[in-house]
């Protein structure tokens, strides 16, 4: 495979799994019209990929996309260290052809904001007012974006390109896919209480690895021997959505949140509102979702090595 070819088949794979469904073709189309009504020197600034990939977190960074590609560093972060070591596996005769992050760096990074949206959707499908919901995530988009303005967001991609590493990043794909998984999971297995969501998610590999180093999935609002109730899977939308989402919520009859992680503020929002929360954890969820895209790339030949909280396991 190219380093194409492992792009496109990554953010394939984030459209198969996305909670949107056929509302992405929609978003695209609006991206052509976008780019078709930009003035001629304004057009130079218009990322190209939004044509046929929605998530902006997700982009090749650095590196020759016809490369071919034997080798794969695959990581949750990917900053210099990482790069780094690639480099050093290169001189113990590992020829690292690209290293993946799941985590966004460089102008992937600074575009994370904008998959944001997709949470829109998800209110929606839960019983939100599409409205309300549009309502609720437009200042935390706003106060995503701000947060992301002064980062340093090229440090690691400046690396890969001093050491001639390609490298590139799979973030929303790869959430899809374990927003799916564990969605799929709950409708099949339909859990009565915390409890039996707990043990449901200590059944899945990279939770168990998880649940042995003490990062496993814990109850952080409710307890174990409350009734689950309607399950929200908050696992992709980039980042922590809206801390007012959580009357909303109850009111749409949720019982209880399955999330990769939540900030104090937000836990008390959703302890106030009685809903149930479980962090699942964020390495294995992440590794979760990265394992279920890097299985894919395996089955067509690459070699992949994990490293930076990457939980590998093969299915």
């Amino acid at each position: 495979m190219k380093i194409k070819d492992v792009y496109e088949l990554i953010v394939k794979m984030g459209k198969d799994a996305d909670p949107r469904g056929q509302e992405l073709e929609k978003i695209l189309a609006q991206k052509l019209k976008e780019e078709k009504e930009l003035k001629v020197e304004d057009r130079k600034y218009f990322d190209q990929d939004k044509l046929f990939n929605p998530y902006t977190d997700t982009r090749i960074l650095y590196g020759d996309e016809n490369q071919e590609v034997i080798n794969v560093l695959a990581g949750i972060d990917v900053e210099t260290a990482e790069i780094l070591l690639a480099d050093r596996l290169k001189e113990k005769g590992i020829d690292i052809n690209l290293i993946i992050s799941h985590h966004p760096e460089g102008k992937a990074l600074a575009g994370l904001y904008e998959v944001m949206e997709l949470q829109e959707e998800i209110l929606y499908s839960l019983g939100v007012p599409i409205n309300v919901a549009q309502g609720l995530l437009a200042s935390r988009i706003s106060e995503v974006q701000r947060g992301l303005l002064p980062l340093n967001h090229n440090r690691g991609v400046d690396a890969a390109r001093i050491l001639d590493i390609p490298l590139m990043c799979a973030h929303t794909p790869a959430d899809n896919q374990v927003q799916f998984y564990l969605d799929k999971l709950f409708k099949e297995k339909q859990p009565e209480t915390v409890g039996d969501i707990v043990k449901l998610l200590k059944e899945i590999p990279e939770y168990q690895e998880a649940a042995l180093i003490g990062a496993g999935p814990k109850v952080v609002s409710g307890s174990e021997k409350r009734k689950a109730g309607k399950i929200f899977v908050d696992m992709t939308g980039g980042t922590s959505g809206s801390e007012n989402a959580y009357e909303k919520l109850a009111n749409a009859g949720i019982g209880t949140i399955v999330g990769m992680h939540m900030s104090e503020k937000h836990r008390k929002e959703a302890e106030k509102n009685h809903i149930n929360v479980i962090i699942a954890g964020h390495m294995a969820s992440d590794s979760l979702g990265m394992n279920l895209i890097l299985d894919v790339l395996e089955e067509k030949g690459l070699n992949i090595i994990p490293c930076s909280g990457l939980i590998r396991i093969k299915r």
